[in-house]
C-alpha cells in the first residue's frame, strides 16, 4: 500500500505521488498503464521514479536509466531494462526469440527486422507480467539509444491491446 505522505525528497508533491499511487493501483486491478514524466534537469523525475519503485510491492520491477555515452549502441537501454527477464526468453517464437538474442549478443546472425525486436520485447514483458506485475522504470529516457527507445514506444502502445495481466510503465526524461 502508498503512504499517506510522499518521502523525505517529495515536498510538494503530493499531487503527483498522488497520481501514481492511483496507476499503481489501476495495475494490481489489472488495467495496463503507460506514463511520462517530462520536466527540466532538477525537477524531481527521477526522485518520483523511486516513489514508484517503493510503492510497487508485490510487482516485478524493470528498471533502466539512458546513459549519454551509450546512446551510439544499439539496443543498449533495452538490454539494461531486459536482461532481468531474459529467462522467459525460450517461451518466445522463434523469430522473436531469434531477434532478441540476436541484439543482445547471446547468438550471431543477421540485424533482425525492428518489429520483431519489438514484438520480442513486449512478449517477454507480457510473460513477466502474467507471474506478477510488472512495473518498469526508465529514467533519463532521452540518453536511450535510439533503438531502444523505438521498441520501447511501440511495447508502450501496444500495452492496452496485448497485455491482459498488470503492467505500468513509468518513463523520465528531459523534454
Amino acid at each position: 500500500m502508498s503512504n499517506s505522505h510522499p518521502g523525505p525528497g517529495l515536498r510538494g508533491r503530493r499531487t503527483e505521488c498522488a497520481a501514481l499511487d492511483l496507476l499503481l493501483a489501476e495495475a494490481r486491478a489489472g488495467q495496463s498503464r503507460v506514463l511520462v514524466l517530462r520536466g527540466e534537469a532538477g525537477v524531481g523525475k527521477t526522485a518520483l521514479l523511486e516513489y514508484v519503485h517503493e510503492q510497487a510491492s508485490g510487482f516485478r520491477v524493470a528498471r533502466a536509466s539512458g546513459v549519454e555515452s551509450e546512446m551510439e549502441l544499439p539496443f543498449a537501454g533495452l538490454h539494461q531494462l531486459c536482461t532481468p527477464m531474459l529467462s522467459s526468453l525460450a517461451g518466445l517464437p522463434g523469430p522473436q526469440r531469434d531477434a532478441l538474442g540476436t541484439v543482445f549478443g547471446l547468438s550471431t546472425g543477421e540485424a533482425p527486422d525492428r518489429l520483431l525486436v519489438g514484438l520480442a520485447v513486449l512478449g517477454l514483458m507480457s510473460e513477466a507480467a502474467e507471474q506478477r506485475p510488472l512495473v518498469c522504470l526508465v529514467d533519463d529516457a532521452q540518453w536511450l539509444d535510439q533503438a531502444s527507445a523505438q521498441a520501447l514506444a511501440f511495447v508502450a502502445r501496444r500495452l492496452l491491446a496485448y497485455y491482459q495481466k498488470d503492467a505500468l510503465s513509468v518513463s523520465a526524461g528531459n523534454h
